[in-house]
C-alpha cells in the first residue's frame, strides 16, 4: 500500500485497509517515535519538581529559576514550525535523528550543569530539540502506518504524552526521593540519555525515511518572522505573568501582531507565484485542518491551566510535597490509561471526551469546596480519575482526526503547525487563568485557595464544554476525501 493510499484509507478510519498486527519492525519504529515524545512531555513536567532542590544546589534566584522551566517552552514554540518544514524538505528520519541528537546532549548537559547559566543554555537547547523532533514523529506516524497499525501508533503516541504528563511530577518526585548514586534532581534529565541514546542507534534500521514531494527551498525570511512572532506570544505570556505584567510584555506581545501578519501574507504570496511557503496557506481551507487548530489550541490551553492551578492548590495551598502531589497527580493517570486504550477516531468521541473532562472538573470543585484547605485533599482524586478518562479520550485520536486530510507532502509542516497551537494554548491557558487564580486568592493566605482553585476550574469546565461543542463544526470522515 502507498503512503498516499494509506492516508486516505486512514482518513476514512477504515481499519479493513491495513493487517491487524504490526511485526517487529514496525513495533520498534512505534517505540522509537513514542520515546521521543514521553522524554519531552517528561521534561516539560518533571522539572516543576525540581524547583526546590535546584534553588538550593545550584543557588539559583528566581529569575534564574523562571528562565531554567519557561526556556524549554519558549524554544520548542518558536522551533516547530520551521522544524516542521525542514523534514517534508530533507527528510524527516534525518531530521528527527537530529533533533533526538540535540535532545539527549542537552540533556547530558542538564544533568551535569554546574551553574544556573548553563542549565539554562541547556534547557534552551533541549527546547530546539524537542522542536525539531516533534513535527517528525506526527509526520512518520502519519505516513509509515495505516489503518489498524495508524491507530495503535498514535494509540501509543498520545498514551506516552499522557502517562509522562499525568505522571511527570510523581515520576520526578520519585527520581529526586531515591537519589540514584547522590544525584538528586539531575537524574530528571540524565535519565533521557540512555533513551536518546538507543533510539538513535536504531532509528536508521527501522525508520523509513519519508520526504515531500512539493516544492523545494527553505523560507529563511518566513522562518525569522513566524519564529519571531511566535516566540513574542509566548515570552510575554509566560514572562509577564510571572513579572506582574510589566510594560514591556504588552509591548512585546503587541508586536506579535505584525510579525505574524507579515508572515501570512509572505507565505500567501509565495504560494501564489508558486514558489515554496513555509507552510501551505492551502492547508486552513481544509475544515477539519482549520477547525482542528481552533479545538486543540482550547483544549490544551485549558489542560495546561489545569495542572497549573491544581500544583498551587496541592503544594501551596494543602502543603502537600513534591512526592505527595507527584501522587494525587497520578489519579490522572488512573483514568488516563484505559481510556487511551478505549478511544477510537471520531468527532464524537472528542465531545464526549470534552464533557467528561468538564464532569471531572465539576467533581473536584464540589470536593475542593467542601474540604477547603483544612480536609484531606485526597478527596479530589476522583474527580481526578474521572478527568483523564475525558483527557485520554479527547487527546488520543485528535491529532489523527485532524491530520487524516492532510496530502504527504505537507505532514511534517502540517503536524508543526498543530503543535505549535498546542505549545501556544498551554501558554495562553496558563498565562489567563493566573489572573483569574490570584485575583481570587488575593491576599488571602492559605484559607482562599479552595476559593481560587474552585473558580479557576468552574472557567475551564465552561472552556473545556465550548471545546465539545467546537467539534460539531468539524466535517464528517467522508467529507475530506
Amino acid at each position: 500500500m502507498s503512503v498516499d493510499q494509506g492516508i486516505r484509507s486512514a482518513s476514512l478510519g477504515s481499519e479493513e485497509a491495513a493487517e491487524p498486527g504490526m511485526d517487529k519492525a514496525a513495533l520498534i519504529r512505534m517505540l522509537i517515535v513514542v520515546s521521543g515524545m514521553f522524554m519531552i512531555t517528561l521534561d516539560f513536567f518533571g522539572v516543576n519538581v525540581a524547583i526546590p532542590s535546584l534553588r538550593v544546589d545550584l543557588d539559583a534566584g528566581s529569575a534564574a529559576i523562571e528562565f531554567i522551566v519557561s526556556g524549554f517552552s519558549l524554544a520548542y514554540a518558536a522551533g516547530m514550525v520551521t522544524a516542521g518544514r525542514l523534514g517534508d524538505l530533507y527528510g524527516r528520519r534525518r531530521v528527527f535523528a537530529l533533533g533526538m541528537a540535540f535532545f539527549t546532549l542537552a540533556s547530558l548537559a542538564a544533568g551535569l550543569a554546574p551553574t544556573p547559566g548553563v542549565l539554562i543554555v541547556a534547557r534552551v537547547v533541549q527546547g530546539i530539540g524537542a522542536a525539531v523532533m516533534t513535527p517528525q514523529m506526527l509526520a512518520i506516524l502519519n505516513t509509515s502506518f495505516s489503518g489498524v497499525q495508524r491507530v495503535r501508533a498514535f494509540t501509543a503516541f498520545a498514551l506516552s504524552m499522557g502517562i509522562s504528563a499525568t505522571f511527570g511530577q510523581l515520576i520526578g518526585g520519585v527520581l529526586i526521593h531515591a537519589d540514584i548514586a547522590g544525584i538528586g534532581w539531575r537524574a530528571i534529565f540524565l535519565v533521557n540519555v540512555p533513551i536518546g541514546a538507543l533510539s538513535l542507534l536504531l532509528m536508521r534500521k527501522y525508520v523509513p525515511e519519508s520526504h515531500g514531494t512539493g516544492r523545494t527551498g527553505l523560507d529563511l525570511i518566513g522562518a525569522a518572522l513566524g519564529s519571531c512572532g511566535l516566540l513574542a506570544v509566548v515570552l510575554s505570556l509566560v514572562e509577564g505573568r510571572e513579572q506582574g505584567w510589566p510594560a514591556w510584555s504588552w509591548v512585546v506581545l503587541a508586536s506579535s501582531v505584525p510579525l505574524l501578519a507579515v508572515f501570512a501574507l509572505r507565505q500567501n504570496r509565495l504560494e501564489r507565484t508558486d514558489r515554496a511557503p513555509l507552510i501551505s496557506l492551502s492547508l486552513f481551507r481544509e475544515r477539519a485542518f482549520s477547525v482542528g487548530i481552533l479545538i486543540i489550541l482550547g483544549f490544551f490551553a485549558a489542560m495546561a491551566s489545569f495542572m497549573f492551578v491544581l500544583a498551587l492548590y496541592l503544594q501551596d495551598g494543602h502543603g502537600a510535597s513534591p512526592l505527595n502531589s507527584g501522587l494525587i497527580f497520578g489519579a490522572l493517570g488512573i483514568g488516563y490509561v484505559p481510556a487511551a486504550f478505549a478511544a477510537r477516531l471520531g468527532k464524537q468521541v472528542l465531545t464526549l471526551g470534552a464533557l467528561v473532562v468538564a464532569a471531572g472538573y465539576g467533581v473536584m470543585i464540589v470536593a475542593a469546596a467542601a474540604t477547603g484547605v483544612s480536609g484531606s485533599v485526597y478527596w479530589i482524586m476522583p474527580g481526578l480519575c474521572v478527568a483523564g478518562v475525558g483527557m485520554a479520550l479527547f487527546a488520543n485520536p485528535v491529532t489523527p482526526t485532524v491530520l487524516a486530510g492532510v496530502e504527504p507532502d505537507h505532514a511534517a509542516a502540517a503536524a508543526g503547525v498543530l503543535s505549535t497551537a498546542q505549545e501556544g494554548g498551554n501558554a495562553l491557558g496558563v498565562a489567563a487563568i493566573g489572573v483569574v487564580f490570584f485575583g481570587v486568592l488575593g491576599h488571602g493566605g492559605r484559607g482562599a485557595y479552595a476559593d481560587a482553585f474552585g473558580w479557576s476550574v468552574a472557567l475551564l469546565a465552561a472552556f473545556t464544554v465550548a471545546v465539545a461543542v467546537l467539534v460539531q463544526a468539524l466535517p464528517e470522515p467522508a467529507a475530506r476525501n
